[in-house]
């Protein structure tokens, strides 16, 4: 289809704290797109969250903005290259003042852990062997 990039929108209350908890995690932020009301977070080359704030999330939408608090509106999951960098990045999360949102899953070919961040969004952060992979896909080609 040719896309080359995803970008997620996600309404904060407080722009300087989400940064702040996400710089504590490991993030950067490209400062071409930052600013009062907006902050791009690199997750990777290909991949980024923009943390916008409530007012100028409303510019996008129509709909209400879910309170992410008491509703699920999405769940953003990553995948990590090992399980201690699950646990690495879980665990910065919670220290930064995020909550546990549900109890580790472990799978033995997936492992994976999850976190609210301070506005309440869903974060899960995941680890799948090299072989469960491959071996799902050939299993899907017949």
């Amino acid at each position: 289809m040719g896309f080359r990039n995803i970008f997620v929108n996600l309404p904060v209350k407080d722009l300087q704290s989400s940064m702040k908890f996400f710089t504590e995690l490991g993030f950067q932020f490209n400062p071409q797109f930052t600013n009062e009301m907006a902050a791009c977070m690199v997750i990777s080359e290909h991949i980024y969250a923009m943390l916008l704030t409530e007012e100028h999330f409303k510019t996008f939408t129509t709909k209400e903005i879910a309170d992410s608090a008491k509703t699920t509106e999405a769940i953003v999951a990553l995948s990590a290259e090992s399980r201690e960098k699950v646990d690495e990045v879980v665990n910065k999360a919670l220290e930064a003042g995020g909550k546990p949102s549900k109890e580790p899953q472990d799978y033995g070919f997936m492992y994976s852990r999850s976190f609210q961040d301070p506005d309440g969004h869903l974060w899960e952060v995941l680890y799948m062997e090299e072989s469960a992979i491959h071996q799902e896909n050939s299993e899907s080609a017949v």
